[in-house]
């Protein structure tokens, strides 16, 4: 595996590959990887000729409160991962080579920025959505991967390519969780013991609201008082550090975050929650029969 710090380097490769008439993919991740970012890249082995993943603790999608600071790093783990796994390129550039000094251009989805994750953390899309554009004209794949975990920002990345009609193809692939159901997250890593337990209502509503769609409630308000009744079921014991504060439970169109009355044409059921302080986040895709 070769590891480029510079963006003249990581454009000399993928040319390179390019110019073979080899398929690129990119993984693009924050670091701190686990299962599920590593199936992103066996899904990018299996359908490209060569891979990259990139390593970016994007500063400019964490507001002024949030984990900027703390965010887990862990490079010479994750390069071990990445090596294991295949990975042909690994892109990890520092601050000051994405954002050059002075650099005063963003790139906004409009709309689709300010709901769900983006109504919470205001900024936090137009963050990623500049940093993933740099990193689709840095890289050039044909086809980028992401996890379905973080359903609002594909629908803001698909918005973002079809609208700059960017030449990539953006491959979503199926939330990694562990036995006990709670969706694989970086900042997992921030629970305690008794928050790891807590933290499962999440993937509960959720569950919940499956088991009632399977069942035959497709109206979306029943599902969403559903989801969010198992919030008041959590253990009232648990030490305070261990409580948790419900976000949001919606039910939209996984294409424009807005609302729907009714499932039956299928939908996005997305939840987040503070779990002490640490922000987790969760959904179901269900579609159309």
């Amino acid at each position: 595996m070769r590891i480029f710090s510079t963006i003249a380097e990581m454009r000399a490769a993928s040319r390179a590959v390019r110019n073979a008439n080899r398929r690129l993919g990119l993984v693009p991740t924050m670091g701190a990887l686990h299962e599920g970012h590593l199936s992103l890249v066996r899904t990018a082995k299996s359908s490209c000729d060569a891979v990259t993943a990139s390593i970016f603790v994007n500063p400019t999608q964490f507001g002024p409160t949030e984990d900027l600071a703390k965010y887990p790093r862990s490079f010479e783990r994750d390069r071990e991962m990445l090596e294991r796994e295949g990975v042909d390129f690994l892109f990890a550039p520092t601050v000051e080579e994405m954002y050059p000094s002075g650099a005063t251009t963003w790139v906004t989805v409009e709309e689709l920025s300010s709901k769900l994750d983006g109504r919470s953390r205001p900024g936090h899309f137009r963050g990623v959505a500049t940093v993933v554009a740099k990193l689709f004209h840095i890289v050039e794949p044909e086809v980028a991967f992401f996890g379905q975990k973080d359903a609002a920002q594909v629908a803001v990345i698909r918005r973002m390519v079809r609208d700059l009609n960017l030449p990539v193809e953006i491959q979503v692939c199926p939330i990694a969780r562990e036995a006990d159901g709670l969706a694989m997250s970086s900042r997992n890593a921030y629970l305690s013991a008794d928050q790891r337990k807590q933290a499962l209502v999440l993937h509960r509503s959720l569950a919940q609201v499956e088991k009632l769609i399977q069942a035959g409630e497709h109206k979306a308000q029943k599902l969403i008082e559903a989801g969010q009744k198992e919030f008041g079921r959590v253990d009232s014991n648990a030490a305070p550090e261990a409580s948790v504060r419900l976000d949001y439970f919606e039910i939209v169109s996984p294409e424009t975050l807005d609302p729907v009355e009714d499932v039956s044409n299928g939908a996005l059921i997305a939840v987040a929650a503070y779990v002490g302080t640490t922000r987790l986040i969760d959904n179901i895709l269900f579609s159309k029969p």
